[in-house]
């Protein structure tokens, strides 16, 4: 396993690797722009591919850019953690080329939300009729350089008690554009839901929260269907959600040869 990132997402994997936490599965290689050596640290990507069969992304959207591409051409499996860089309709295309073009596989990890699993399978039915996802975050973590100085003030001035404020209302492509790192959950929905555009995303600045809330909710052929997830943040960085590094180990899990069974 390659690991691109050691932030508060590559850390915590890349220790628990290195505790054997995923049996089959060593920790070969870490890439990151950081000042501090990682264990296991390697100098370019070329380096990184000849120790690793996956490798997996946690270093944000601009590394999946940048390094995405040469993974997939290399023959690696790629298990990208900054789904949002898929909303690129381009980019997109670019990393899902045929299999002749690019060898190896992409893979999305779930990241902070669950339930994909659902939206897959009744998307598999017919076109969803509406899928809209209501993201409730603490409200510093929603603030965005392109807002003017008023705009950003009055989030990063709510207090409890404050009633929440809605910051975006719109599709999961716009949501990813506006806002990179509160959207890899809103891309990573759409992808599952198999059509990017219907995706509606609601992101509000909920000052009483210690939780950041995901509700999901949609419609199709089959039923109708709704869920929801309250994730406590990473202690090393509040602005990702403590779950996405173990939804990266259970990814990488599923991924060794010789497990018995698994739910897929």
């Amino acid at each position: 396993m390659g690991l691109l990132g050691h932030g508060a997402i590559g850390s915590n994997v890349a220790e628990a690797l290195r505790r054997g936490v995923v049996p089959g599965a060593v920790l070969g290689g870490v890439l990151t722009r950081g000042r501090t050596a990682p264990p296991a640290a390697v100098r370019d990507l070329p380096e990184l591919l000849a120790s690793a069969d996956v490798v997996v992304e946690a270093a944000g959207q601009r590394a999946l850019r940048e390094h995405g591409p040469a993974v997939l051409a290399a023959g690696r499996d790629l298990l990208a953690v900054s789904a949002g860089a898929l909303a690129d309709e381009a980019f997109f295309r670019e990393l899902t080329r045929p299999a002749g073009a690019r060898p190896g596989r992409l893979l999305i990890c779930p990241g902070a939300l669950g339930g994909l699993d659902v939206v897959r399978a009744a998307a598999l039915a017919g076109p969803l009729a509406s899928v809209r996802l209501t993201s409730s975050k603490a409200p510093a973590s929603l603030v965005q350089p392109w807002m003017d100085e008023p705009t950003a003030e009055r989030l990063r001035s709510l207090r409890p008690g404050d009633d929440p404020v809605t910051v975006f209302d719109g599709d999961a492509r716009e949501a990813a554009a506006r806002f990179p790192r509160n959207a890899n959950v809103a891309a990573t929905l759409a992808l599952a839901a198999g059509d990017r555009a219907a995706v509606r995303v609601r992101l509000v600045a909920a000052p009483d929260t210690r939780l950041t809330r995901h509700v999901v909710e949609f419609t199709g052929p089959l039923g109708e269907y709704r869920f929801e997830l309250a994730n406590l943040p990473d202690p090393g960085n509040p602005a990702t959600s403590g779950l996405v590094a173990p939804a990266v180990l259970r990814s990488l899990a599923d991924l060794v040869p010789g497990v018995a069974w698994r739910v897929a």
